[in-house]
């Protein structure tokens, strides 16, 4: 077994999912069984929603390039990072150090692509848009990212989750924001955003899915167990 180094904390509920999505991603017998991974559960990372739409914010380049050698450091022998939107801060990480870093967005536009999807309903921060993080991994893929004109709606979700609201009363305004990108010509939904990874089943069964998240907890499993 290989050992993963987890900058976390991009919200720590999203980490702690991913945490959980990789225990039940190994068929276990003992303790032993399981991935090794170190989490640097960090929510001080500087807000990328402050950095990347208001234009406010301290940028969390830095501190995302400290946390890799921090987790170099431990004994990771690879990187992983369950947050889409700070992917616009990836180079960071990988230059970081000699580790490989699993590049979540790649390995969600591979996926994608391997499913037959073209138009892709974004479930994400508006930040990802603003920065336009997938749009080199979609555009190798032969990807198109389908955005809602009034993104305000998903955010307003997000900052909820990061909020602590009830999950249970943000389903209902999930799932009106995907129906809304399906209308808009979207034909799969891509869950873009981690907090949003913690209410999927929220999400309409017209039309097939994909969790970023899932793609990183498959390449994590990949890289710890070959």
């Amino acid at each position: 077994m290989k050992t993963v180094g987890i900058l976390g904390g991009m919200g720590p509920e999203a980490t702690v999912l991913l945490m959980q999505k990789v225990l039940a991603a190994v068929p276990a017998r003992d303790d032993s069984d399981h991935i090794p991974l170190i989490v640097h559960q960090n929510p001080q990372v500087p807000s990328r929603i402050k950095a990347l739409i208001e234009g406010t914010g301290e940028d969390p380049g830095p501190v995302l390039a400290r946390m890799a050698r921090d987790l170099q450091a431990a004994g990771a022998q690879a990187l992983a990072m369950p947050c889409n939107t700070a992917h616009h801060y990836a180079p960071a990480v990988a230059n970081a150090t000699p580790l490989p870093f699993l590049n979540m967005l790649d390995l969600t536009a591979q996926a994608l692509a391997a499913q037959g999807a073209q138009r892709i309903g974004m479930l994400a921060s508006p930040a990802t848009r603003l920065a336009g993080v997938f749009a080199a991994p979609f555009a190798a893929h032969g990807l198109t990212p389908v955005f809602l004109p009034d993104d305000s709606g998903i955010l307003a979700v997000i900052r909820a989750v990061k909020a602590g609201e009830a999950l249970v009363n943000l389903k209902p305004q999930l799932a009106q924001e995907a129906e809304a990108l399906l209308a808009h010509g979207a034909d799969h939904l891509l869950v873009a955003c981690t907090e949003l990874s913690l209410m999927t089943d929220a999400l309409p069964t017209t039309a097939p899915h994909t969790d970023s998240l899932d793609c990183l907890t498959q390449a994590i499993s990949d890289f710890a167990t070959v």
